[in-house]
């Protein structure tokens, strides 16, 4: 079922929901909305219990919370979190949880994958109608009514040419309705001329959602970007990787300095980027941005011959950053 034919159709929500397809914040919103339709806002903060990747790896924890009664109310929901990054042991693990859901609660697994993914096969393939399946993948359709529903809710108008261009486009949705949030700071209608200036949405925003991804501490949702960016290219792709993470770096530096501020375009990053700057401090702030300048360097200037050696290390080298 797609996205919004869950959010028009309000189908029954059973024993197990698997939340599948490529688009992050559609994954989000659908996560919202089930906890909404299942469980009652009193009764929410003892039923609901969230798993991440690495919390998902002792199935153990995931089948107790499963099982566990609902407490004072009817149903109780677990959720685990991106478990595409899971490896095979601990999918095949998760997955004999979620065949035994007992009746009344109900486990929600993201797993976003494409529906016809080949590895690791999607646990909505595995469970074909067994399971209420939410595809977020979005076609042009899809993206034009998630761009209209952004600027309703930022209360912002939009030239019929930014909404058409980013509703063709193939950039992930995150990064429109972040490009949409920054554009509207303004409170002005926002014109072509904006989104060409100030946005990555009409260009590859997979650089930089490899370097917000690696400064967050999603280590393996960087990595698997990276990986598929420099699988046909290595020179090519590594460039706007480590341009890209040279920026974020710089980004934490400035939020890291006594009074530092970020310029206009960039505020919109300050929610995700100043509590890495206060964790890190301005002297590993300023390291890592001069990593990444000196790694973006030796490629420009061919010092290294493989390109993909120097994305490898500067990730592992500022994996750290965003680990609490």
């Amino acid at each position: 079922m797609k996205f919004y034919d869950f959010v028009d159709k309000q189908p029954a929500i059973g024993r197990l929901v698997i939340v599948e397809g490529t688009q992050r914040a559609l994954a989000e919103r659908a996560l919202e909305l089930l906890v909404d339709r299942v469980l009652p806002p009193e009764t929410r903060e003892l039923n609901l219990e969230r798993f991440s990747p690495a919390d998902a790896e002792n199935a153990g924890r995931v089948r107790e919370a499963v099982a566990a009664m609902p407490f004072l109310a009817s149903s109780r929901l677990v959720v685990v979190l991106d478990a595409q990054t899971l490896k095979t042991e601990p999918r095949r693990r998760l997955w004999e949880v979620a065949q035994a859901v007992p009746e009344g609660n109900t486990l929600v697994l993201m797993d976003l994958l494409a529906p016809r993914s080949q590895r690791p096969q999607p646990f909505g393939a595995m469970a074909a109608r067994a399971a209420l399946r939410i595809d977020t993948t979005a076609g042009e359709d899809a993206r034009a009514r998630f761009i209209d529903e952004t600027l309703e809710r930022l209360n912002a108008k939009a030239e019929k040419r930014v909404v058409d261009e980013l509703a063709r486009g193939e950039a992930d949705l995150s990064s429109v309705r972040n490009d949409l949030e920054k554009l509207a700071i303004g409170g002005e209608k926002i014109t072509y001329a904006a989104l060409q200036r100030e946005s990555l949405s009409i260009e590859d925003p997979k650089a930089y959602r490899y370097a917000g991804a690696l400064l967050e501490g999603r280590v393996a949702e960087a990595l698997g970007i990276a990986e598929e960016m420099l699988a046909n290219d290595p020179r090519g792709a590594a460039i706007p990787l480590i341009a890209a993470l040279a920026t974020e770096c710089g980004l934490v530096w400035e939020l890291a300095r006594k009074g530092g501020t970020l310029p206009a375009r960039a505020q919109w990053r300050e929610r995700a980027l100043r509590p890495i700057a206060a964790r890190v401090g301005e002297r590993r702030a300023r390291l890592a941005y001069e990593r990444a300048v000196r790694g973006f360097e030796s490629i420009v200037t061919g010092r290294v011959e493989d390109p993909r050696l120097v994305v490898e290390m500067l990730t592992a080298e500022l994996s750290g950053l965003g680990r609490r």
